[in-house]
């Protein structure tokens, strides 16, 4: 069965990942190139994921200082974005489709590093 938990670090996940291919393409548009503008686009996405899994994922896990938790929660998330990376790569490097090919290739990683960041944020940032 899944989890309430779960479901509801899916939908933080999801809208990251809307956060995280606008924030690209914008990158893109300023010449930042698929890499570059990938960092970027990801750090906004960190930071759209812990505000929507702090305020309801783990709402009864957060700690009072949102600081330390942010960081906390910037760095769990560096074992998931190695394997989402990864997958973006490998993704913008063989797949030449054109103008969508940042957008499949940022769903590829989302997913791909999903449960390792599920668990992450789970077992350490918001632990109990």
């Amino acid at each position: 069965m899944i989890s309430r938990q779960f479901i509801r670090f899916a939908f933080a996940g999801t809208l990251g990942f809307v956060v995280d291919a606008s924030v690209l393409y914008i990158a893109l548009a300023l010449g930042l190139g698929p890499f570059l503008g990938r960092g970027v686009s990801f750090l906004a996405a960190v930071w759209a994921t812990w505000r929507v899994n702090r305020r309801y994922t783990f709402r009864d896990r957060v700690e009072r200082s949102a600081w330390i938790e942010w960081w906390r929660y910037l760095l769990s998330m560096l074992g998931g974005a190695a394997v989402n990376y990864l997958a973006y790569t490998v993704v913008v490097l063989t797949l030449h489709v054109g103008r969508l090919t940042p957008l499949i290739a940022v769903a590829c990683g989302s997913i791909a590093g999903m449960f390792v960041n599920f668990a992450a944020a789970k077992y350490w940032a918001f632990k109990g």
